[in-house]
């Protein structure tokens, strides 16, 4: 096995808490070893324009652990296989994934370690069959990789959404309204069912679970009936109704590849309020369940994660990702890694739990 002494690391797709947390195990890890550590910056931009890589030593990670977001900087736009560039007045998309494989070779690396979601991970994969030793890292506040038992930045978007839902109770409270809040997850709805749970949802609509808005009238209906006359309903960013419908905003991002969900807590709001009479007011918290200082938790599954991935480089077994199956930190293909989105199962406990609690789901 050829001798490691300086690796890459990259953070790619959405911003996260516990990326910085990541990047510093790494390092320190590394150096310990004695190896010298890179940081890419913007993804895998930074293997295209390989002036923007920078040594990163112990002391450039001090004082990290604790902030969110990513100190190399990240984008959802960088796939290198089907990268946007502009040939005269005309944008097309090409494939510079050799490119890539140049600027690895030019920086003289023996490794990258990447960090991000299922975009970055399947762009990893596919960098790592052109021939560059990778090991990949799981980040996403979705909670949407089926290979790990969870995602750091997972809990701390569900404490930033339990926090504003306990928040939003009082104002709620005291002017008997009902509150619609439209949280993140993609099509996955882990962060709405959790964050649900914990802030006291009435109505939780994921989906996983399609939903009938006249069934969520009637439990709001319901909820009036008690002495506390005021409602609140979490509804996950790709919840979708009885009726297959999905709701999406317009986007003038030609460079997205997916659409742009949005809208449902307006929809689900307005039903409400024309159906019941009940004053109702929605509520999008976007991009505030990302942001800000990462828990405890997310702190301490990034650190074991960035340990681990340098564990994999000294041994050599590339192509891999790290993934946690408590109590232990272990590693799958990243071709397993990809292969399935985690959906929330409908017999799982904490869907079971809410519904003896009398929580609707709308079905």
């Amino acid at each position: 096995m050829k001798e490691i002494k300086r690796i890459a690391v990259s953070t790619g797709g959405g911003d996260c808490p516990g990326l910085n947390a990541v990047i510093r195990a790494v390092v320190k890890s590394s150096v310990n070893l004695g190896w010298e550590v890179i940081g890419i910056q913007k993804g895998f931009e930074g293997l295209l324009h390989t002036d923007m890589a920078k040594s990163l030593h112990p002391r450039d990670v001090a004082g990290i652990l604790n902030i969110g977001g990513t100190i190399l900087g990240t984008t959802n736009r960088g796939n290198p296989f089907q990268l946007e560039v502009k040939v005269g007045n005309k944008t097309v998309t090409k494939d510079v994934s050799n490119d890539v494989v140049k600027g690895f070779k030019k920086l003289k690396l023996d490794a990258l370690i990447a960090i991000g979601g299922d975009g970055t991970l399947k762009i990893a994969r596919d960098l790592a069959m052109k021939g560059i030793p990778i090991i990949g890292v799981p980040k996403t506040i979705d909670n949407d990789l089926e290979a790990t038992v969870i995602t750091f930045g997972f809990d701390t978007a569900v404490s930033n959404a339990t926090d504003a839902l306990d928040k939003l109770q009082s104002t709620a409270e005291s002017h008997e309204r009902t509150m619609v809040v439209e949280v993140m997850g993609r099509y996955a709805g882990w962060i709405a069912l959790n964050s649900g749970i914990a802030g006291g949802a009435d109505v939780i609509l994921i989906p996983e679970i399609p939903f009938d808005i006249e069934k969520v009238c009637r439990k709001i209906k319901e909820r009036y009936k008690e002495p506390k006359k005021y409602g609140i309903v979490v509804v996950a960013e790709a919840a979708k109704m009885k009726e297959g419908k999905m709701f999406t905003k317009e986007c003038k991002d030609k460079g997205r590849q997916e659409p742009l969900l949005g809208g449902v807590a307006q929809y689900v709001a307005t039903e409400i309020h024309d159906r019941t009479g009940v004053e109702t007011r929605s509520m999008v918290l976007g991009h505030l369940q990302r942001g800000g200082t990462p828990t405890t938790f997310d702190r301490l599954v990034a650190t074991r994660f960035g340990c681990a991935a340098v564990r994999l480089v000294q041994k050599g077994e590339f192509g891999r990702m790290v993934c946690l199956r408590p109590p232990e930190v272990l590693s799958v293909t990243l071709e397993e890694a990809v292969s399935k989105m985690k959906s929330v199962p409908l017999n799982c406990d904490s869907i079971v739990s809410a519904r003896q609690m009398g929580i609707s789901f709308g079905d």
